[in-house]
């Protein structure tokens, strides 16, 4: 059964309200998976400037009728689109493409340890091992999980941001 790893963060309006409304719409639209939430994690805005932090968790869906071909990973991306727009379809850019706040932010962060490079989708997340909001919650969520292009285990990559090298 494969695992799909996603990222739902929020500095905007009632954040823990929010990031709520959207794990249950994602239960929702998994009613044969199980759900697993990390603990939030509160960081500074990442990307850009704003005085509103973010607050993120990580959740893990044990997704049991979840196809892995890239089609079907792509289907998966578009419904959480369509769950991120339903909460609040306002954009995540500028008119210059850079970051801005956010109602709310889901990010599809890993599918197993599976690759895939399309114009449309990039597994796993390009700049996941960069972003401490996605390698606290995934190293609670899935410690032992391991970048498939790196070759180290969420908890390694999480330590790497701060330093250590446990």
């Amino acid at each position: 059964m494969p695992v799909i790893y996603i990222n739902i963060g929020s500095n905007n309006g009632d954040r823990q309200a929010l990031i709520g409304q959207a794990v249950a719409a994602v239960n929702s639209a998994f009613p044969d998976a199980d759900v697993r939430c990390s603990a939030p994690v509160e960081t500074e805005p990442w990307g850009f400037e704003s005085e509103h932090k973010f607050l993120n968790l990580g959740v893990a869906i044990d997704a049991p009728r979840q196809e892995t071909n890239p089609a079907s990973l792509l289907r998966l991306l578009k419904r959480l689109q369509e769950i991120e727009k339903s909460i609040d379809p306002s954009p995540h850019r500028d008119s210059n493409g850079n970051y801005i706040d956010r109602a709310i932010d889901i990010d599809l962060i890993a599918v197993d340890e599976i690759i895939v490079r399309t114009p449309e989708l990039t597994l796993p997340h390009p700049r996941m091992h960069l972003r401490d909001f996605v390698l606290i919650p995934m190293k609670e969520l899935a410690p032992a999980w391991t970048h498939p292009e790196l070759h180290i285990t969420a908890a390694q990559l999480a330590a790497t941001l701060d330093g250590r090298t446990d």
